[in-house]
């Protein structure tokens, strides 16, 4: 009777919710984001730990154990990835056999996207100055980092654009509020020094949908016909 109560509590997990499940749900975290070829938000991996988890705190966790090690662990928008340390990436760059540089026009274009979203295409002529060409768009959707959000509402509804968590990935931003300000833009050379006085830098929205929007649906022509407004 004694032989076999102590068989049967060494054969069942650990149920204190002590160190021993904290510490195999950080392995559980590690190997999923490892395993991982995409960025994983916390739904997606709540759902592989224990019942006890309170996945924030183990991912914030496993980032401090990672911060000082070759790789670390990042968070991109609502999404968490293991990334080369930053002071180490240069030993990592490959060369690339075909590398297809960004136009100007195609540059400009994801700023406006970037500062204004949401903003429809009209916008970001009238900022620009110059017609917003429909392969500039493709271009940069194509890289994945803009994708159509909504339709504004306003007559004839046109379609508004927004950055990816792709965007924040390629380029280390945390949120878009990590966006340069104006400061930095002109220390960097993007922006003369002989500014106005009062320009500012647009605070893009950094949400799902804003009140003037409505969701794209499933049988929206413009997703149906890869058309645009």
């Amino acid at each position: 009777m004694n032989d076999k109560s102590s068989i049967d509590r060494s054969e069942q997990p650990h149920d204190d919710s002590g160190e021993d499940i904290a510490l195999r749900d950080l392995r559980v975290l590690e190997a999923l984001l490892f395993a991982s070829s995409e960025p994983l938000t916390v739904s997606q991996m709540s759902p592989f730990l224990s019942k006890e988890a309170i996945t924030e705190k183990l991912l914030a966790r496993l980032a401090k154990q990672y911060e000082k090690r070759g790789v670390n662990l990042v968070v991109r928008g609502d999404r968490w990835a293991f990334r080369t340390a930053a002071d180490l990436g240069f030993l990592l760059r490959r060369e690339e056999t075909e590398s297809r540089s960004l136009s100007r026009a195609a540059l400009e274009t994801m700023a406006i996207i970037a500062y204004h979203q949401p903003v429809t295409r009209a916008e970001m002529e009238e900022i620009r100055g110059v017609a917003a060409g429909k392969g500039t768009l493709d271009l940069l959707m194509e890289a994945g980092w803009i994708r159509m959000r909504g339709r504004r509402r306003t007559p004839g509804r046109p379609v508004t654009y927004g950055t990816t968590p792709e965007f924040l990935d390629h380029f280390s931003l945390e949120t878009l509020t990590d966006l340069p300000g104006l400061e930095e833009l002109k220390g960097s050379g993007l922006l003369s020094n002989r500014l106005p006085p009062d320009m500012q830098i647009p605070l893009p929205f950094d949400g799902e949908l804003r009140e003037d929007e409505d969701p794209l649906e499933e049988d929206d022509p413009v997703l149906l016909s890869d058309a645009d407004e």
